[in-house]
């Protein structure tokens, strides 16, 4: 992965689609862009039907002559393989191209990403067409990168049609090589669902009650991969003529696909990001996705693919962004890794079903906030372009969390121990984390810790051996390990680890776990309605008495100590939080989910004991060193005073008595 984005500066444009104005406009286009300081744009990604209008009819002259007056203007493209979208044609020639819900629907054309990621006619199709676009402009000038499909998995990240079945098939036979295998991998004793041969395997379609849970975890996992197999097979076609960096759009935490396998194929790692303006939870979540994106790509600089410049169209309510927060959220990107800030779209749409999707020339034109927002943000991205220290430099982090798409998959099926959301556990740690001042990177199960002085695993539900003793290692090595729970509970085939749960960290933790006891109002199980009760816990080193929620077990301390016990019912006095120390390091098991007062107090002895650094607490401030330079963002809506040393780039001011707006911005350096 090279982590390249733009020679020479910041990129910053977005998505244009000129196919949907008259020509005319175009030349218009780029004088803006040059005003607005666009120096990339991509274009192409929902154009196949005006490349190749009828079947085998390319026609390119439209494309040549945009491609043109881009080249001619000095905007760079990021040239689309126009394959997210089939065209009606297509699916009236080939019905069978159209993907297949589990409950046997067939969903029609007249949207987008109406295809199945396994139909070999789908694929035959798109392949011509990346070799027709491959072929005329692979020698551009004006390329700058590839832009393979878009947003894979976005509407169809599981097909159940009969080519998927048989492509699934494929998969596992190529993955268990017996159908003996398969049986055992599978539990498939249970309830008699043996396989004599793999020809009798589907995917896991509508069925009476509960399905399979190894043939649910293998088709999610299968199901990742076929994106995965249309992106490399397109790649493929590119790399056989051009030597152009290659991405496509990934969407932050999104659960149809593993990006930690997808982020090794692409040269740039890029990221649609979409932040709820009217959560007071969205800039911690977005500064999630940022450190995702980064740790993905393993440190390197990233491209903020696609936000929107106000207001989006598919909340039940769209609030459009405050003043200055689109700005405010385009420098945390940068902050945390991104070498390049574009949005969807240029020019906001007066037809098709986004046309209420806010752009960077909205429908009011160029006298309004949004576009002076956009170009002051421009005009700021290309003096800063010329300042060395920040582009492409690293985000230091002391601390990781283990990230895994397995786990996310395996524990919010159905018949599992209780109603669990993943990111929801994630995002607890993550958030503390930012509150007590830490960087955080993300890692997958099983990567590599070197470097770390802590590291969290929440909810690390499905894990092999190997991952396990990773974290054992750590520990043993001299870091600082936290355990949530639920975690080592399965193995990757989704089989219970007996003996108390945990396998391997069952000795690293000093404890194993008899039972589970997840809090549950009566009505709970059977309509899924209600919370369920807090729990309480006690404990010095979360500050005496405190509440927690989602979880409780019974927890057997064999060679821990134990910090905070349960404080109520039968549960009371038994372990809540325990901590080992195992060879240099020391190792923490968290057997519920703390609020964020107990949780801070929490971390706040892990963190000091770990010696990680910490930097100084601004309420409504986000603060993030990239390079030399500290970022300090305002989202609070009440103006604030930094009394931080050094100077901000922005302005010129000292950062000593700097006031900062609501949504305001000082990139700092001393």
């Amino acid at each position: 992965m090279t982590g390249a984005v733009l020679a020479g500066g910041f990129a910053y444009g977005g998505d244009y689609n000129p196919e949907q104005w008259a020509p005319e406009v175009w030349r218009n286009d780029v004088e803006l862009m040059n005003r607005a300081g666009v120096n990339l744009v991509s274009v192409g990604i929902f154009s196949w039907a005006r490349i190749e209008p009828r079947e085998g009819e390319f026609d390119f002259a439209w494309l040549d002559e945009v491609l043109d007056l881009l080249h001619a203007g000095g905007v760079r493209v990021d040239l689309a393989t126009a394959t997210a979208s089939p065209p009606p044609w297509l699916a009236i020639a080939h019905p069978e191209v159209l993907p297949v819900t589990a409950e046997g629907v067939t969903l029609s054309s007249g949207s987008r990403q109406a295809y199945c990621p396994s139909s070999p006619v789908y694929r035959r199709y798109a392949a011509r067409l990346v070799e027709a676009i491959v072929e005329r402009y692979a020698d551009h000038p004006v390329l700058e990168l590839w832009h393979i499909n878009n947003e894979y998995g976005c509407h169809v990240s599981h097909c159940y049609c009969d080519a998927s079945a048989a492509a699934f098939r494929r998969w596992l036979e190529a993955k268990y090589t017996t159908v003996d295998a398969l049986n055992d991998a599978w539990g498939t004793a249970f309830w008699s669902q043996h396989y004599d041969s793999f020809d009798e395997v589907l995917p896991p379609r509508a069925a009476p009650t509960f399905r399979n849970p190894t043939q649910l975890l293998d088709f999610d996992r299968f199901s990742s991969d076929e994106l995965l197999d249309c992106f490399r097979m397109e790649k493929a076609i590119i790399r056989s003529r051009s030597s152009v960096p290659v991405t496509t759009n990934f969407m932050g935490f999104f659960k149809p696909a593993d990006y930690w396998a997808w982020a090794q194929e692409v040269d740039v790692v890029s990221d649609d990001s979409y932040p709820d303006p009217a959560d007071p939870r969205s800039p911690v979540y977005a500064a999630m996705q940022r450190d995702l994106m980064r740790s993905l790509g393993g440190g390197a600089p990233w491209l903020l693919m696609e936000q929107s410049p106000g207001a989006v169209n598919w909340r039940e309510r769209n609030a459009a962004k405050l003043p200055g927060q689109m700005r405010a959220w385009s420098y945390q990107s940068i902050a945390r890794g991104a070498d390049g800030i574009l949005f969807f779209q240029w020019r906001q749409a007066v037809a098709g079903a986004e046309k209420f999707h806010s752009g960077m020339v909205p429908h009011g034109g160029t006298d309004t906030r949004v576009f002076r927002e956009v170009e002051q943000l421009g005009g700021e991205l290309r003096a800063l372009s010329t300042r060395p220290g920040l582009l492409g430099a690293r985000v230091p982090a002391q601390v990781a969390i283990v990230f895994d798409w397995d786990s996310w998959w395996a524990v919010e099926q159905e018949a599992s121990p209780a109603r669990t959301s993943y990111l929801e556990e994630v995002f607890s740690w993550y958030a503390a984390l930012a509150a007590a001042g830490v960087t955080v990177d993300f890692v997958r199960a099983g990567g590599d810790l070197t470097g770390y002085r802590a590291v969290v695993a929440p909810t690390l539900f499905v894990a092999g051996d190997p991952a396990l003793e990773a974290l054992d290692r750590f520990a043993r090595d001299g870091g600082t390990l936290v355990v949530g729970f639920l975690t080592g509970v399965l193995d990757p085939h989704l089989h219970v680890r007996t003996g108390g749960y945990l396998g391997p960290l069952r000795d690293t933790l000093g404890v194993w776990i008899e039972e589970f006891a997840p809090p549950a109002a009566p009505d709970l199980a059977a309509t899924g309605g209600g919370e369920p009760p807090a729990v309480a816990v006690r404990g010095d080193v979360i500050g005496g008495a405190a509440s927690a929620a989602q979880w409780a077990e019974y927890v057997r301390a064999e060679a821990a100590e134990v910090e905070a016990v349960f404080d109520h019912g039968p549960l009371s006095g038994h372990p809540a939080i325990t901590r080992r120390s195992h060879g240099e390091g020391s190792a923490w098991y968290i057997a519920t989910r703390l609020d964020p007062e107990p949780l801070a107090r929490l971390l706040d002895a892990v963190l000091t004991a770990a010696s990680v650094e910490r930097r100084p607490s601004i309420a409504g401030v986000e603060l993030v060193q990239r390079g030399d330079v500290l970022a300090a963002i305002n989202h609070s809506p009440s103006p604030v005073t930094l009394d931080l040393p050094g100077t901000d780039l922005l302005t010129g001011a000292s950062a000593t008595g700097l006031e900062l707006g609501p949504q305001g911005v000082a990139l700092i350096v001393e």
